[in-house]
């Protein structure tokens, strides 16, 4: 997770992330675009009393998309798993068992995964490979901020919450995060998502989670 002046949203919700109970074990890694708030110091408390949590910052960026990337990439090399999660502070796991869950429904063919929540629970969306969910990332990472709290119809629009990827290949999704992307490719990379997603609800896994 990337995180910018939320000390709020991490004092409600990264106690949630940290005891999930995942038998192989699993860890949190929390990547600081140069907070000003007390974000460091929540942090910094988080971190003594549970060794899960890794934490890093990154220097001030201007560039909103080249910063998203390299604090992504900082919170890559720092990962010691062969699978990750880009995840958001904002979606708190609904249960200790969510990543258990998550897990045991996931297609390990599959080199990405992106996870959609609704009031219901989650839906999965596997991809072979990532280049094929490049019309989601393109499209969602240039609103990602205006999709945190939604839960209709998100999965319809392509509004993934968060991304399941092979440590492998996660460098190489990196790229579509910072490619500028003209109004008229965001209506195509929209009407694509809609039509592949309305006639593909069957290639999906939704899980209840209670």
């Amino acid at each position: 997770m990337t995180v910018f002046d939320q000390a709020h949203e991490l004092k409600e919700n990264l106690p949630a992330y940290l005891t999930q109970a995942y038998e192989p074990g699993h860890e949190v890694i929390i990547v600081d675009e140069t907070s000003t708030d007390e974000t460091p110091d929540v942090l910094k408390l988080y971190k003594q009393g549970y060794p899960i949590l890794y934490s890093t910052f990154l220097p001030k960026q201007r560039n909103v998309r080249v910063r998203r990337k390299m604090a992504i990439n900082l919170g890559i090399k720092a990962s010691k798993y062969d699978w990750l999660i880009f995840q958001n502070i904002h979606n708190k796991p609904k249960g200790e068992s969510e990543l258990q869950t998550i897990v045991e429904a996931l297609d390990e063919d599959a080199e990405l995964t992106l996870g959609y929540i609704n009031k219901k629970g989650i839906r999965l969306q596997s991809f072979a490979s990532y280049d094929e969910a490049c019309y989601h990332i393109l499209k969602s990472e240039r609103k990602l901020k205006h999709v945190y709290n939604r839960r209709f119809l998100n999965y319809f629009w392509g509004r993934y919450n968060f991304m399941i990827i092979r440590k492998d290949v996660s460098y190489d999704v990196l790229k579509y995060f910072e490619q500028k992307v003209s109004p008229f490719s965001l209506l195509n990379y929209r009407l694509h998502i809609i039509l592949k997603n309305i006639f593909n609800r069957s290639e999906t896994t939704v899980l209840k989670l209670e």
